[in-house]
């Protein structure tokens, strides 16, 4: 297929894009390398637009013949959407409604969106079923919420195949070396793997959580696996007319602790911490159940220790490219 992936200069659209090539798929890549990297798009046929620039993706769209589309691009900084709803309305929904538009309006069959467990807030209870209420806590899993119910309206009506993928936790690097990489790094595992580097000491954001050791509990799921899922759900996902969603995780609980430990075994060197209050909007639980992934796509995750995904961001952390740009 011709395919088109927003967001491809990031961390995991670059592990997406490059997969989808290996499956033997034509890949063009859009971003606007706002938060992306220029090094990430190498080899690539590759357009470097605001997703919302009719002008720019119009012909995009037409004379690469694009069949499918993966949508990555997004913000997803969970605190600055507390503090900033209205970029995080402009990015994650306003933007992508005018590429959805343009994506219809050519006749692309096939919409790709990733989504968050965000979308969950504070669930009831864990693993979180794809049915579970839709309850977010905070404006990133908002307004990714309102984008799989707009592409599902959209699906309805045009009879296109849309897939919503809700992430857990990203983690780990690729086997041929692409990372995680960002300027302003809030995620938990390269922080660490910072700390480990002689970084700043890891703030523990909440210890007084109901979990075992009072720290919040998370779902990692590696790179690659995120890659595969997004490969399966454009090759099998069925023209059914309305939005199939799709949980992306482990089915395993690490708590922040546990990865801080494990982080000191796998590296061999210490990694300072600091206390700190909770920050606004996090729920304390959130592991997937991806049963519905493995019955539909045939999808699992085959990567679930969390040592080898620590030791795999470890490898990347260690070329000292992580947050160069």
């Amino acid at each position: 297929m011709n395919l088109l992936v927003t967001g491809g200069a990031g961390y995991v659209g670059g592990a997406v894009a490059r997969r989808l090539r290996a499956a033997g798929h034509a890949v063009t890549i859009l971003d606007d390398l706002s938060t992306g990297h220029r090094h990430n798009v190498e080899g690539f046929d590759f357009v470097e637009a605001d997703m919302a620039d009719r002008e720019a993706i119009e012909p995009v769209l037409a004379r690469r013949r694009i069949e499918g589309i993966v949508h990555m691009a997004a913000l997803c900084l969970v605190g600055a959407s507390v503090k900033d709803p209205e970029a995080y309305y402009d990015h994650n929904l306003r933007r992508p409604l005018v590429l959805l538009d343009l994506a219809l309006r050519a006749g692309v069959g096939r919409f790709v969106f990733s989504s968050s467990a965000a979308v969950y807030g504070e669930p009831d209870a864990t693993p979180i079923e794809e049915g579970h209420p839709t309850r977010p806590t905070n404006p990133y899993g908002e307004t990714k919420l309102a984008f799989e119910r707009a592409l599902a309206w959209h699906a309805a009506a045009r009879g296109t195949v849309a897939v919503a993928l809700r992430y857990f936790n990203a983690a780990g690097s690729t086997a041929d070396g692409h990372g995680e990489e960002h300027a302003e790094e809030t995620h938990l595992i390269p922080n660490v793997l910072r700390a480990a580097l002689g970084g700043e000491p890891i703030a523990i954001f909440g210890t007084d959580y109901p979990t075992p050791d009072g720290t919040a509990v998370r779902d990692y799921v590696h790179i690659e696996d995120l890659a595969e899922a997004h490969r399966l759900a454009l090759e099998h996902a069925a023209p059914t007319g309305r939005l199939t969603v799709f949980n992306l995780g482990s089915g395993q609980g690490a708590s922040v602790r546990e990865v801080i430990d494990t982080a000191r075994r796998v590296t061999g060197r210490p990694v300072p911490v600091v206390e700190a209050a909770r920050r606004s909007g996090d729920p304390a639980r959130l592991v997937a159940s991806h049963a519905r992934a493995g019955k539909v796509l045939g999808w699992r995750a085959t990567r679930v220790d969390l040592a080898g995904i620590i030791e795999s961001a470890w490898r990347f952390a260690q070329r000292g490219v992580s947050g160069s740009r």
